[in-house]
């Protein structure tokens, strides 16, 4: 219930207010975004690229609903891109970034946010990385789906997103799992009516756990993202079930979020990548985030009352 609260008031203008100009709300922000600017998330990356961690960037942002701002986010994307290639960080795919196709443009028509992210493709190409289109909520997945199956004509290592709150991921996950497409698989950070999602947390890891094995059984590349250490687990026995290499699929973890595990799944050979947003539209990214850890929650509730 304290989630489903959360995720709604992630949608308050007025929390957003609220929240937003809270002098201590900076301390918490920062522990889970890299900064405002390109050159913050660079600087970020090349922290976490030193520690042997692989890296996927997102320019915080959702629902544009303006062509010239949907147009802003893709040049925002290219400059980084050229950024991080400048620095040495894609190297392989060593730094990559993550694409919310409604920051495109997606509700301003398909045809818009296909051709954005078509613009971001090619520069991380010319990079040398790759391009994750991320999860939103279930209304945006049938576009975004298509969308990246179009792409995929021209860039194969386009990667897409499965949710495993959603009832459609298991069937979704089928297809995907084929020779060399990039998954990442989550639980899923929306909130969804019931009508198109499992709301109990064990439906939700049951549904994580069957997408996982269809993705770990098939030719593909997946990303497992998730900081549950049973799903951690079955995912490592699953990797030696299936007789998977360490560099045929990865974890992934978002910034700020059990950092010590991240290093040490590092250290064992494993493919482990950072999930990092930056930017100043951080609201509502920062009050899911606070949905997932309710100890944050507890701890920014107090800061918010010793400033009021």
């Amino acid at each position: 219930m304290l989630r489903r609260i959360l995720l709604a008031a992630s949608a308050s203008p007025r929390l957003r207010q609220i929240v937003t100009t809270a002098p201590t709300t900076r301390a918490i922000v920062d522990s889970y975004v890299a900064g405002e600017t390109a050159d913050d998330a660079v600087r970020v990356t090349r922290a976490l690229r030193a520690a042997g961690l692989l890296v996927s960037l997102d320019y915080l942002g959702e629902d544009t609903k303006d062509l010239a701002q949907a147009s802003a986010v893709a040049d925002e994307y290219v400059q980084l891109l050229g950024k991080l290639a400048a620095d040495g960080l894609t190297h392989g795919g060593a730094a990559e970034v993550s694409v919310k196709p409604t920051a495109v443009g997606l509700f301003l028509g398909t045809a818009v946010a296909a051709e954005n992210i078509g613009r971001i493709c090619a520069a991380a190409r010319e990079a040398g990385t790759t391009v994750t289109l991320d999860a939103e909520e279930h209304a945006a997945i049938e576009p975004t789906l298509r969308i990246a199956a179009d792409l995929r004509a021209e860039y194969a290592d386009l990667g897409c997103v499965i949710q495993a709150c959603l009832r459609r991921s298991e069937a979704d996950c089928r297809p995907l799992a084929g020779h060399g497409v990039r998954v990442r698989l989550c639980k899923g950070a929306y909130s969804e009516p019931d009508a198109v999602a499992f709301t109990a947390r064990r439906d939700v890891d049951a549904s994580y756990a069957r997408c996982l094995r269809t993705l770990m059984n098939g030719p593909g590349y997946p990303m497992l993202a998730t900081h549950d250490p049973r799903l951690i687990e079955i995912t490592s026995s699953l990797a030696v079930l299936t007789g998977r290499a360490s560099a045929s699929f990865e974890y992934q973890m978002l910034y700020g979020i059990r950092p010590a595990e991240q290093r040490r799944l590092a250290d064992t050979g494993a493919r482990m990548r950072v999930y990092v947003p930056y930017g100043g539209d951080w609201y509502a990214y920062l009050v899911r985030r606070l949905a997932e850890r309710p100890a944050n929650l507890a701890f920014f509730l107090r800061s918010l009352r010793s400033n009021t």
